[in-house]
């Protein structure tokens, strides 16, 4: 029998709703997609930390072993390294590679390490030379890059700039020379590797170029020539477009932001003018966004966030001026960024808008970036204090932690355990 007409368009429109729903809900599903997909990486708990800063540089960890308060008992262990420096340790397994220079030699040392109990697995040693340098500089201030079959390392001096490839065993693999490196302050700015890439940057006083390099040969893939002003430090990121291939995240005051093609080095768009002064900190993803920095001195310029767009050239969201940070990076937690200026000023602001939530002098001098532990922000003062930080839109200062000696190192989180640098000293905390 047929139902009446009134039933009909009851049942009739009972569907109709139920499909928007659905239409309702799988585009919700699809905007949250392509915002993950766009924030490119994010917060690991995992056994590897792979490069300086760990997860695409953004300083994130899942970890929830790490305590906010310890002292020197609570340390898993805490070795001596064969050589000072600022770089950080990177981590793959139980394998922890970390590198040291001769402060009187200028001796490069790539030391292997057990993750575990911070046993000696291994020990290289590289001729180099002295040269000037600023200050706060080290004969080891790059961080090494790992993947699952090498460590790559690299340091520079006016006569050469050098690459290297080892195994997780130590031994050689490959080693490059790619031409003189000028600047003032030395060298500093770590690899990353891509894929099958290694991927070098090289903004410098003098020739200046990004190279890529076969990670199993060191043959050279591709190189982009660039610009010379004042060297650049930073370490690029990668950045994941909803819907587009990959790119190559850049930071200098010669070409501002610069985006490449990582397959072939082919620029995809430039902010030229991002950078009126010297480039340090290295470039960060955020969603939808990229962040990066400037200053001059011991001061900030400012730090700028750009969105790149989908057919057209990249807008500017946001700037923040006031108090800006120089050297230290962006640490950006869901809808937070977190800004750790020279200085010891803490300042939150809306990722999205820059909008500052509130702002904090928490005291001292840092030149480390800051890492986050589940909802915990660590930061290393030069003075080897870590200061601890709840991750939220109100200021709570959770513990001050003395490690005894100086400190301008990034910490690395991996395993579940946080392992921090000073100049000569490598530490273990967490885990338990």
């Amino acid at each position: 029998m047929t139902p009446p007409l009134n039933h009909r368009i009851h049942v009739h429109a009972k569907h109709e709703g139920m499909q928007r729903i659905m239409r309702t809900t799988l585009l919700l599903i699809v905007t949250a997609a392509v915002a993950l997909s766009a924030t490119t990486f994010c917060a690991a708990d995992s056994a590897e930390w792979t490069r300086f800063r760990g997860p695409n540089g953004s300083g994130l960890s899942d970890a929830a072993g790490i305590p906010a308060q310890w002292t020197e008992k609570d340390y898993n262990w805490k070795v001596a390294l064969p050589g000072g420096g600022h770089s950080s340790p990177v981590v793959w397994g139980d394998k922890i590679f970390v590198t040291s220079g001769n402060d009187d030699s200028a001796k490069r040392i790539v030391l292997g390490l057990r993750a575990s109990d911070g046993g000696t697995l291994w020990k290289r040693e590289f001729d180099s030379k002295t040269c000037s340098q600023n200050n706060l500089n080290s004969y080891a201030t790059p961080t090494p890059a790992v993947d699952k079959d090498y460590v790559f390392v690299c340091w520079a001096v006016p006569e050469k700039y050098t690459v290297l490839a080892l195994d997780h065993e130590g031994h050689d693999v490959w080693q490059r020379d790619l031409g003189p490196f000028v600047s003032q302050h030395g060298h500093g700015a770590s690899v990353i590797v891509y894929e099958d890439l290694v991927i070098v940057p090289n903004d410098q006083d003098g020739k200046s170029f990004i190279a890529a390099l076969d990670r199993r040969t060191g043959a050279t893939r591709w190189q982009a020539e660039r610009r010379s002003t004042k060297a650049a430090y930073s370490t690029p990121c990668v950045f994941q477009p909803a819907g587009g291939p990959a790119e190559l995240i850049f930071a200098g005051m010669a070409h501002g932001f610069t985006s490449l093609d990582p397959k072939t080095g082919k620029v995809n768009w430039e902010v030229a003018d991002a950078f009126p002064k010297r480039v340090v900190a290295s470039p960060v993803v955020a969603g939808g966004l990229i962040l990066g920095q400037c200053g001059e001195g011991s001061s900030g310029q400012h730090v700028i966030a750009v969105r790149p767009g989908a057919s057209g050239p990249p807008q500017v969201a946001w700037k923040v001026t006031k108090s800006a940070p120089y050297v230290p990076m962006p640490l950006v937690k869901g809808d937070l960024t977190f800004l750790w200026t020279e200085t010891g000023t803490v300042i939150c602001v809306r990722t999205a808008t820059g909008e500052e939530v509130w702002r904090e002098k928490v005291g001292g001098n840092y030149y480390a970036s800051p890492v986050c532990a589940g909802d915990r922000i660590y930061t290393v003062s030069t003075k080897g204090e870590v200061v601890v930080i709840a991750a939220a839109d109100k200021y709570q200062l959770l513990a001050r932690n003395q490690l005894g000696e100086k400190s301008l190192a990034t910490p690395a989180i991996a395993g579940g355990r946080m392992f921090l640098r000073t100049y000569s000293h490598l530490i273990s905390i967490g885990g338990k």
